[in-house]
């Protein structure tokens, strides 16, 4: 069975009150993808691949732009609930979910963590900043003790919007760029945050799913690898040479050996391959980020598909990546 770890859904009673208070355009933007919100058009989807099914779990905007902080664990239940619902009621295309927080909860979200867990969330979902503010900041930390002691994953989505300029003369991001190279570099950039903040230091049970293949990551290995070993060699207004010695490990090692990531790069070759070659066997799971493809649901998934199976490698290792490394992860079977 292939578990396809990393696609979006939005639960009907949700996708109600989005459409509502949503930012400009989202109402337009979901429209478009019908099987976002409309279940039996997701089905479907998941219907014309063989021995498929999909993890669920919510895509944008991310809760901290939506809720305030008294109303961030609110808006997360009406999530998590309805995904427990679906669930229950459509394992077969369905096998498993994961719970969103909010980070700007009065405790990051982390009595929602354990609740959603213990109502059978996987794991759960944060975006690489919340509202602009770094992962690495202090207020987020009760999230990761609570999902390092939970022994649960975190799926990290990248968020980015066009309020990032490309350039500081700019106030926008002009032609989407934004979203094309963005969030590539926002997952990174997070990545490496928890790095030298020794957040992964500090919880080595930190299981922490990167989407997309970890962004720019596996092609920048030079730079994280030897670049990183001259980390201050840059800078005069601070002494960063000195991060390095408080790190337990070489900054390249907790790219390559710490973080999970997933398949889902819009059917990229060379992406793909480029992922397999950086990360662990063990740390790789498969996933296709459907449905936000041309196709509205099936291209990215059968794309990535296609690129795997023609992979040569030993039937245990793909084994692996089609559902033993996040079964692994989650302590769930799912069904074959």
């Amino acid at each position: 069975m292939r578990i396809d770890a990393y696609t979006h859904f939005i639960p009907a009673k949700f996708f109600d009150r989005l459409l509502q208070i949503g930012p400009p355009g989202i109402g337009k933007r979901v429209r478009e993808v019908p099987c976002i919100h409309d279940l039996d058009a997701r089905k479907k989807v998941v219907e014309q691949f063989k021995d498929y099914a999909q993890i669920l779990s919510y895509p944008q905007p991310p809760i901290e732009v939506l809720a305030k902080p008294a109303e961030a664990d609110e808006f997360c239940k009406v999530i998590n609930d309805g995904f427990a619902e679906l669930i229950e009621k459509n394992r077969a295309h369905f096998p498993g979910w994961v719970a969103q927080v909010g980070l700007n909860a009065p405790d990051a979200g982390a009595a929602e963590a354990r609740r959603a867990v213990a109502n059978g969330a996987l794991g759960v979902q944060i975006y690489t900043n919340a509202a602009g503010r770094p992962l690495d900041d202090p207020a987020f930390e009760p999230l990761f003790e609570t999902m390092s002691k939970l022994d649960k994953p975190i799926w990290l989505h990248p968020a980015r919007a066009a309020n990032f300029p490309d350039y500081l003369a700019e106030k926008k991001s002009k032609y989407e760029i934004w979203w094309t190279f963005g969030w590539s570099y926002e997952t990174a950039a997070a990545m490496a945050r928890l790095v030298f903040s020794k957040i992964m230091d500090k919880y080595p049970k930190l299981k922490i799913i990167t989407h997309h293949f970890g962004g720019i990551v596996p092609m920048l290995e030079g730079r994280i690898g030897p670049g990183w070993d001259q980390l201050g060699a840059r800078t005069s207004d601070e002494d960063l040479h000195a991060v390095l010695g408080k790190l337990k490990k070489r900054p390249l090692d907790y790219f390559k050996h710490d973080f999970y990531a997933d398949t889902a790069v819009f059917g990229g070759e060379p992406a793909t391959h480029c992922g397999l070659a950086f990360y662990d066997l063990d740390k790789i799971v498969f996933a296709s980020d459907c449905p936000f493809d041309p196709e509205k649901g099936t291209m990215y998934t059968r794309e990535t598909l296609r690129i795997l199976e023609g992979i040569d490698m030993p039937k245990a290792d793909k084994e692996k990546i089609w559902h033993g490394n996040l079964e692994r992860i989650t302590g769930v079977t799912f069904p074959s």
